[in-house]
């Protein structure tokens, strides 16, 4: 079975600017994959080139099987899209926004939309531009939700909401759309913990890693070293050793392919007078803030 989004080598360009570098992401049918990096890393532009919205300068991607530079009102009738820069017909009552998105969408279910209605309170006699930014959401969300997408798309939706309104919003998708996939960029780290299956990291347009949540969890560790006696760091440390600082006796980084028995066999190797070693399961935040603090220290050694 294919997957329902792919993209091999794609790369997007600005002018001077390269926005995507070869980006290759393969996203498993019924996941909850969260595509993180920090702000600017190019996260709402993958996101834009997959909807047809930005046209890749290189590579390719494919939507449900088919190529996005072919996409078609059929196949994007069967993608939900929120994006926390959507663009709202303020003058449109919440109501008629509803009915007016119905149109668009064959698949569309008004049993589904009535409960939504129900469960997120919907005004539908306001104008959208009277509704708080958390209704509003809510107002996209039961239009993207009400034809029971296949894939729906979510870039940076639930950013400055209040965490009640938050969790209210993400179990209603998870519960709504059991059997859809999803693709989540966000730099809240803490908010995606919870419920992604899957996690990939951009950085400057690169994808740095995609793989399991569970698998990105065991293999980053905080790590610190305990020495007889104050010593100078050497100079060639490993790779995946992140971070690395020294107070006093103690040394301290981030491990991002921890191994038990081999990162205990590397610590000898490479430190002398080693008294203690201890290792520490990373929060999918920690793991973020070390890889953002890695990346920064990158870019100022160049």
């Amino acid at each position: 079975m294919s997957s329902p989004l792919r993209t091999e080598q794609l790369t997007k360009r600005f002018r001077s600017v390269e926005a995507l570098h070869q980006v290759s992401l393969d996203v498993p049918e019924g996941a909850v994959f969260a595509l993180v990096g920090p702000n600017g890393a190019g996260k709402t532009t993958l996101l834009k080139t997959l909807l047809n919205i930005e046209q890749p300068t290189s590579g390719h991607a494919e939507v449900l099987g088919v190529d996005t530079r072919a996409m078609k009102p059929d196949l994007l009738a069967r993608i939900g899209y929120i994006s926390e820069n959507q663009r709202l017909p303020g003058w449109m009552k919440t109501g008629y926004f509803l009915s007016y998105c119905k149109r668009f969408y064959p698949a569309w279910r008004d049993d589904d939309l009535a409960e939504l209605i129900r469960l997120y309170q919907l005004p539908l006699d306001r104008k959208l531009s009277e509704l708080s930014r958390g209704m509003r959401l809510k107002a996209v969300l039961a239009s993207a939700l009400a034809h029971r997408p296949k894939l729906i798309l979510l870039d940076e939706p639930f950013s400055g909401l209040d965490v009640l309104v938050r969790e209210q919003l993400i179990e209603s998708i998870l519960e709504r759309t059991p059997e859809a996939t999803v693709l989540l960029a966000s730099h809240d780290l803490p908010e995606i913990e919870s419920f992604a299956s899957h996690v990939a990291y951009l950085n400057e347009g690169r994808l740095e890693f995609a793989e399991e949540m569970g698998s990105l969890t065991e293999r980053f560790r905080e790590v610190e070293v305990t020495l007889e006696e104050p010593t100078t760091l050497p100079g060639d440390l490993p790779r995946n050793w992140l971070n690395a600082e020294q107070s006093a006796v103690v040394v301290r980084f981030t491990d991002c392919r921890f191994d038990g028995r081999q990162t205990q066999a590397e610590v000898q190797r490479r430190l002398r007078g080693v008294r203690d070693v201890t290792a520490r399961s990373m929060s999918l935040r920690a793991i973020g803030v070390a890889l953002a603090r890695s990346a920064e220290a990158s870019v100022g050694a160049r």
